[in-house]
C-alpha cells in the first residue's frame, strides 16, 4: 500500500464515529472484542467488522493472549495523518499572517507626502 492510499484508509476510517469511539478506548490500552462492543447497541459481528477496516487502516492490531485476541492501538497511520494535516495547517497560518499584515496596512493612517510646517 503506497502513502496515499494509507492515509486514505486511515481518513476512510476515521470517518465512522464508531471507529474513532473504538480508537478512542483503545488509547487507554489494550482490549478485547467483547469489550470493545459493551457500549455499542451493535452485535459483536458488527463491531468485529469495525475492527477489520480499522485493522486494515493498520490502526489497530490484535494479539493472542490464551483464549483472548487483544487489540491495541497502532499510531504510525495516525502520526501520517497528523503531519499531513500539519502541512496544510502551515500553509494557513501562513496565509492568515499576509492576511493580518495586509489588513494592518490598510488600517494604518496614511501619511501624506506634505508635512505641514508649524508656525
Amino acid at each position: 500500500m503506497n502513502d496515499s492510499s494509507r492515509l486514505d484508509a486511515t481518513f476512510l476510517a476515521l470517518a465512522d464515529p464508531t471507529r474513532r469511539a473504538i480508537l478512542a478506548r483503545l488509547a487507554l490500552g489494550e482490549a478485547s472484542v467483547s469489550e470493545l462492543a459493551e457500549p455499542f447497541d451493535m452485535s459483536q459481528p458488527a463491531v468485529s467488522k469495525h475492527l477489520k477496516m480499522l485493522e486494515r487502516a493498520g490502526m489497530i492490531s490484535r494479539g493472542r493472549d490464551e483464549q483472548r485476541r487483544p487489540c491495541r492501538i497502532e499510531p504510525k497511520p495516525l502520526e501520517a495523518a497528523q503531519a499531513w494535516i500539519e502541512h496544510y495547517r502551515e500553509i494557513w497560518d501562513a496565509n492568515f499572517a499576509r492576511l493580518d499584515t495586509l489588513l494592518q496596512e490598510l488600517q494604518a493612517p496614511k501619511k501624506s507626502g506634505k508635512q505641514r510646517k508649524k508656525k
